[in-house]
């Protein structure tokens, strides 16, 4: 499997605060999100429940910590922002979603009431 990238690609005196700490974020989620596979390798490996309970406990651990870095990502990249409210905690068909809102800009359609945009007091009163 291919190594992933911990160091800057660009000379660090070139880069931007904001940019180096993105990169930060971004190798600490690589790095929580590789630990979750280790542990439940080692889950899946081991004979002793106990040692399993262990390991379950430290993964679980891992996700919290991806969570809470994803979540800083998220208020610190607006575009991240967009795609992560796109994406996350829906039903249905993923990529289908795509394809639907490709379709509902393509015809100005925003009929299935999630499109994008959140209530307000003026949407709630029916617009007026």
């Amino acid at each position: 499997m291919p190594q992933g990238s911990t160091t800057f690609h660009e000379s660090e005196e070139h880069l931007s605060s904001a940019t180096r700490d993105m990169h930060r974020a971004i190798v600490s989620l690589m790095e929580e999100l590789e630990a979750v596979d280790w542990y439940q390798q080692r889950m899946d490996a081991t004979d002793s429940a106990e040692l399993r309970d262990i390991l379950r406990h430290n993964r679980d651990e891992e996700k919290e910590h991806a969570a809470m870095v994803l979540e800083w990502i998220r208020r610190h990249d607006p575009a991240f922002d967009t795609k992560l409210r796109e994406y996350l905690f829906t039903e249905g068909d993923i990529v289908g979603r795509e394809a639907e809102r490709e379709r509902q800009a393509s015809t100005g359609d925003a009929s299935n009431g999630n499109a994008g945009t959140r209530a307000s007091v003026g949407s709630l009163r029916g617009g007026r």
